[in-house]
């Protein structure tokens, strides 16, 4: 069988390597990371042809081969090492055509490597919107490398593509026969003494390693001393090499504009785009726009997804009733309805929110508003020590804070960085939701606001903009804290707007709720089963004493419903002698004073592990104990019927909101806090990370509680 091709995927970011990537693999993708760096490393694998498979690695966009990110280092270091694990036998460049004389700088250097190159040219059909025309063959002539015309999104050219792949795998096409411009000249013999170092490279990767040589971590250090002795002798200035190489660039590119492209008067053609932005970007209607999508993003969450939950909900205590009915009364049925069917109604009760939540943030960036956000709040964000490009893990962090800190890698600036990670779990995930959703739906009155604004809905966006405002807080008080010099600069490139993949999104709330459902699910089924033995089990005879207490007095009537209450007595003594309720009243001295009861207090521990297990903790605990004619009734109905020993409902108003308020600001979340040592390489920041925010939730929800009490 004959060995997968390895293609590198490069390109300028927002040029379409995304899409071309999933349009050429499809479902057959991995994530992983690069060979030590934290880096996202996503691979797929792609038919070719008949008898040939690639194995394409989608690298971090990059604007040239000078990094100055940790992920434009990954993309340098993969290109640059013709011995790493992940070197390509051929590149794939894809450059954005209505911006042709920018994305030639990157592909010229690319050229210069002299490895098997294609250049795939997307957005063809906005150059022409833009009134430029681009004579292929020309620019493959100019270029030296096979140029195709592709659109990911529409599966147009991808043929062609695989064709050119084909062709190269065959050595029917071969390296560049001619550098883009003179390397050779930049540095004659700095250029020789590396390749003698080095054997086998190009007079332009050369360069690069006489230019970056320290800090490659493929070169030996015999290798970076011998090369630096070089550089001192031949006296090399890397700033004015670099200068000199880009002019000439430059040069060489505006000669090929003029040759392979036309374009028309840029005066003469105001794009779609522009237009929009003038709205979007106003220095007033953008904030007011932005503020409508965010509350009509929370409303749908709220409002669409209320009737598949509670079908689900309803389905769920309609199998538990019917499970109790149809099986014998056993430890093996407890277990099944109290623990196990219990425990997963907990999880999948959200799973139409989660899709909703996940399917809105991708429409968004689909359609390219998620960076407009980004402009929109730099001049916020630098007022607390940020930038525009710390609003994308903030954003992306309303959907989960792991991946989202691991975005913050593009901020340059390193205390921005830091302080971008610091804050980031202050914004709501996607794993507070069920808890906002069944505190919401107890406490919160379903009623609108003006005849037509939902109040739930209300309160949910509240509380994101929450959590939103007070990373900023944080942030500032940071950037008082942590000291650095250097300056930042905020460049982003705003794509295009377009229609909605809704394909696309389709397959993104899907993946995202099985990916709920599969990593809460398992968490939340494991912890369910060992709450469910906590909760049916006690120290010593504690049990046993309950039970006969309450036969004895059950043998004294014979009148049903005051057997029917004593019944409902024992099992919640049972419950409160159990190992469960021993721990729970143990720490319910610390969490009294924030409206919370002892299961409240279990619940905390355990959503330790995620914070989405807390309706897990509260279904199995409510379940465990109780008659059999209550086993169909739905979780916020038990939560409803909860009373103190004084006959007081536990779930007020005030115990509500301090409960949300208290979630909104806690860390609970392992996952989140191990990423965040991988990120910064310390246990320093996770540890303060952890400290103020349960400070912070606990004196917020204190005052809370005592201010709605």
């Amino acid at each position: 069988m004959q060995v997968p091709i390895k293609i590198a995927l490069v390109g300028n970011p927002n040029s379409g390597k995304s899409s071309l990537f999933n349009a050429l693999t499809g479902l057959n993708q991995k994530v992983s990371n690069f060979p030590g760096v934290t880096v996202d490393k996503k691979t797929g694998t792609a038919k070719i042809s008949e008898q040939l498979t690639g194995t394409i690695i989608d690298l971090p966009g990059t604007y040239s081969l000078y990094p100055k990110s940790a992920d434009e280092l990954v993309t340098y270091d993969v290109l640059i090492d013709t011995n790493s694990a992940d070197a390509p036998d051929i590149i794939l460049i894809i450059a954005d055509a209505s911006n042709l004389k920018r994305n030639l700088l990157f592909c010229s250097q690319i050229i210069d490597l002299k490895k098997p190159v294609i250049i795939g040219l997307t957005m063809m059909d906005l150059a022409r919107k833009k009134g430029v025309e681009i004579d292929l063959m020309g620019l493959e002539r100019e270029l030296g490398v096979p140029v195709v015309a592709i659109n990911p999104r529409k599966n147009k050219g991808l043929p062609e593509l695989k064709k050119n792949i084909e062709l190269i795998a065959q050595q029917k096409f071969g390296i560049p026969a001619r550098d883009f411009i003179d390397n050779k000249g930049l540095a004659n013999e700095v250029l020789e003494d590396v390749q003698k170092e080095v054997p086998g490279i190009s007079d332009y990767a050369a360069l690069h390693i006489a230019a970056n040589s320290s800090e490659l971590a493929f070169l030996s250090h015999q290798q970076k001393q011998n090369i630096s002795t070089s550089l001192q002798q031949r006296k090399f200035n890397k700033t004015k090499v670099q200068a000199d190489e880009i002019m000439q660039r430059y040069a060489r590119i505006k000669h090929i504009m003029k040759v392979a492209v036309v374009e028309k008067d840029p005066l003469e053609t105001q794009l779609q785009t522009e237009k929009i932005d003038n709205l979007l970007l106003h220095r007033f209607w953008g904030y007011f726009i932005l503020l409508v999508v965010m509350f009509l993003l929370f409303q749908s969450i709220f409002l669409v997804a209320s009737y598949p939950m509670d079908l689900i909900e309803a389905g769920f205590g309609a199998i538990s009733g019917w499970l109790t009915d149809i099986l014998p009364d056993n430890k093996i049925t407890d277990i099944l309805v109290n623990g196990v069917v219990a425990g997963l109604g907990g999880v999948a009760v959200f799973i139409p929110q989660i899709m909703i939540l996940f399917g809105l943030i991708t429409l968004l960036e689909d359609t390219g508003y998620m960076a407009r956000i980004s402009f929109l709040t730099d001049r916020l964000m630098r007022q607390v020590g940020l930038n525009g490009k710390s609003v994308m893990p903030l954003i992306s962090g309303v959907a989960c804070a792991v991946p989202a800190i691991m975005a913050a890698r593009n901020i340059e600036n390193r205390k921005e960085r830091l302080i971008t990670i610091m804050v980031t779990p202050l914004m709501s995930c996607s794993a507070r939701l069920p808890i906002y959703t069944i505190m919401i739906a107890l406490v919160i009155p379903d009623r609108n606001v003006l005849g037509f604004l939902s109040l739930p809905g209300l309160v949910m966006m509240g509380l994101y903009l929450l959590g939103f405002f007070m990373a900023i807080f944080i942030a500032a008080i940071m950037k008082l804290i942590i000291k650095a010099k250097e300056k930042s600069y905020f460049i982003m490139e705003l794509p295009v707007y377009r229609a909605p993949r809704w394909k696309n999104v389709g397959t993104t709330m899907i993946e995202k709720a099985k990916i709920f459902v599969v990593d809460a699910g398992k968490v939340i089924l494991v912890i369910s089963i060992i709450l469910w033995f906590l909760a049916s089990y006690g120290p010593g005879d504690r049990m046993a004493q309950v039970t006969a207490k309450y036969e004895q007095l059950q043998k004294q009537t014979t009148d049903s419903v005051e057997l029917a209450d004593l019944d409902r007595q024992m099992g919640s003594e049972k419950l409160s002698n159990s190992y469960a309720g021993v721990l729970g009243h143990a720490i319910e001295p610390a969490v009294k004073p924030l409206g919370f009861d002892w299961k409240i207090g279990i619940a905390l521990i355990t959503s330790f592990a995620a914070r989405e297990v807390f309706v897990g903790t509260m279904a199995t605990l409510y379940s465990v104990g109780e008659n059999e004619e209550d086993n169909d009734a739905t979780l916020r109905e038990k939560m409803s019927a909860a009373r103190w020993t004084d006959g007081r409902p536990v779930y007020t108003l005030a115990t509500g909101m301090s409960l949300m308020i208290f979630y909104a600001f806690a860390m609970q979340c392992m996952s989140t806090l191990a990423i965040v040592k991988r990120e910064t390489k310390s246990w320093k920041y996770p540890i303060i990370q952890f400290v103020y925010m349960t400070i912070l939730a606990y004196v917020s929800s204190l005052a809370v509680y005592n201010i709605f009490s």
